[in-house]
């Protein structure tokens, strides 16, 4: 049983099928399909920038700074809009999942042979009765010098 004092809420969202969270208390809100704005000679994985109440967001595709495929739905992503250091970015997923409350000693740190993108962007995972959820390291997943 998980009690307040051992658990963590995790907000959740798929990419290419894997279960992703974020800390539920770093995430402002989620968004269907906002409309996005290139910007030129941006880094591959900055999509463009999004208006979200007259305040301008960084979309980051998520899918682009993990080394995943390319969207080929026609489905347009979602957006997860986190509170980073007083700025707000969001980050482009696939579809959105639940907010989970997952026992902190369920906890595993990403082994050593993980490679690419995922070795830097995910710190660990959760194993769920059905599936592992990874933590995304979001500090590392919007700072500029890493995109």
């Amino acid at each position: 049983m998980t009690t307040a004092a051992n658990a963590r809420q995790f907000c959740t969202f798929l990419l290419e099928g894997l279960l992703f969270g974020v800390p539920a208390s770093r995430v402002q809100e989620v968004l269907r399909s906002q409309e996005i704005t290139p910007v030129p000679r941006a880094p591959r994985s900055v999509r463009g920038l999004i208006n979200l109440r007259g305040e301008i967001v960084t979309a980051i595709d998520l899918r682009r700074r993990l080394g995943l495929p390319e969207r080929t739905s026609q489905r347009p992503p979602f957006n997860v809009v986190l509170r980073e250091e007083g700025a707000q970015v969001s980050l482009l997923v696939d579809e959105i999942g639940d907010v989970l409350d997952v026992d902190e000693s369920a906890f595993e740190r990403a082994p050593q042979t993980l490679q690419g993108p995922f070795r830097e962007l995910v710190l660990g995972a959760y194993k769920l009765d059905a599936r592992l959820l990874l933590v995304l390291d979001t500090d590392r997943a919007t700072a500029p010098e890493h995109l």
